[in-house]
């Protein structure tokens, strides 16, 4: 299923896009992936308001449907789970914050941290039109690697795509300092690579040893089962305006967008799924063949198509939902 954003948020970019040259925005993108790509952070890239808007055209709808579904596993996770106050860490143009607002409409009070006052600004220039809480979010431009000895706490905490960011040597004292802040659920989103992977990995061995518990998509707290050249990561389908395509030089109406997460909770907030599938299922004439995590480790599982019961319950099952 497509993950579109808000109307409301949608309206609010074409607003921003109003007068601007779009030719100007895809030399922007192009420029900006490239700093990406190459190792710089927010800091080097984002400098003015077109380099904001740029980014926000071609990657706040991305970070929006990956943090989307993110929060939906965790209602599906802890479903008596109803923060009302927001962390949002590292929040560039707010795509987590307005996210968390559609999954958990009650959330009444968000802080926006980033260390760019351009993310900042537009991040509020886009929240002018959406909920109320949103519209009131309480801004402060720091740098996570400072420490967060100052942070609010807030029963939501979400740090989207912005571990990547931060030294190596720093992220497992960031990652502390998120959790300190916690005082219901944390999710950290990461792109679906294999360093982004690894990041969450190493937090999640953090975290367990801060006596967190894992939600999803882990099904257990023991090490993880990964190996090799595999990682876990899963992906969402996300619709393109003609904007978008024209920012990012693409001609396919639909982007699909790999991520990497990671849902901690304070002991007694929700439980983790029986097993996780990390692969897309194969289908053939004979039956369905799943890729699962369990407790028990990673566990091929075969649905026959004679065995209806099993069939039926498999086919229902894509890639990254939680299985029995």
């Amino acid at each position: 299923m497509s993950v579109e954003l808000p109307a409301s948020l949608r309206a609010a970019v074409a607003r921003e896009l109003e007068g601007v040259s779009r030719k100007g925005l895809a030399e922007r993108t192009a420029r900006t992936t490239a700093a990406y790509r190459a190792g710089k952070g927010s800091a080097g890239v984002i400098r003015e308001a077109e380099d904001a808007l740029a980014y926000a055209l071609a990657r706040l709808p991305a970070t929006y449907a990956a943090c989307r579904r993110v929060f939906a596993e965790a209602v599906a996770r802890a479903p008596g789970f109803a923060p009302q106050r927001l962390l949002d860490a590292g929040s560039g143009p707010g795509a987590a914050s307005w996210a968390a607002l559609e999954v958990w409409p009650e959330l009444a009070a968000m802080n926006w941290l980033d260390s760019s006052p351009t993310f900042l600004q537009i991040a509020a220039r886009l929240a002018r039109d959406g909920p109320a809480a949103l519209r009131s979010a309480e801004a402060t431009r720091t740098d996570l690697v400072a420490g967060g000895s100052t942070w609010p706490r807030a029963d939501l905490v979400a740090c989207s795509y912005a571990l990547a960011e931060i030294p190596a040597d720093r992220q497992a004292a960031v990652t502390a300092d998120l959790w300190t802040a916690c005082e219901g659920l944390m999710a950290l989103v990461e792109p679906g690579t294999p360093s982004g992977f690894a990041r969450l990995r190493a937090a999640r061995e953090a975290l367990i040893a801060q006596g967190a518990q894992i939600l999803a998509p882990c099904p257990h707290h023991g090490p993880c089962p990964m190996a090799g050249d595999d990682w876990c990561h899963f992906s969402v389908r996300l619709p393109r305006s003609r904007d978008h395509r024209l920012a990012k030089g693409a001609e396919v109406p639909f982007e699909d967008e790999p991520y990497a997460y990671l849902l901690a909770a304070r002991p007694g907030i929700g439980a983790a799924a029986p097993a996780r599938v990390l692969a897309p299922p194969r289908s053939a004439k004979p039956g369905i063949d799943l890729k699962l995590c369990t407790p028990a480790g990673l566990e091929p599982r075969f649905a026959a198509r004679r065995d209806k019961a099993a069939y039926a319950v498999a086919r229902r099952l894509d890639w990254g939902d939680a299985a029995e």
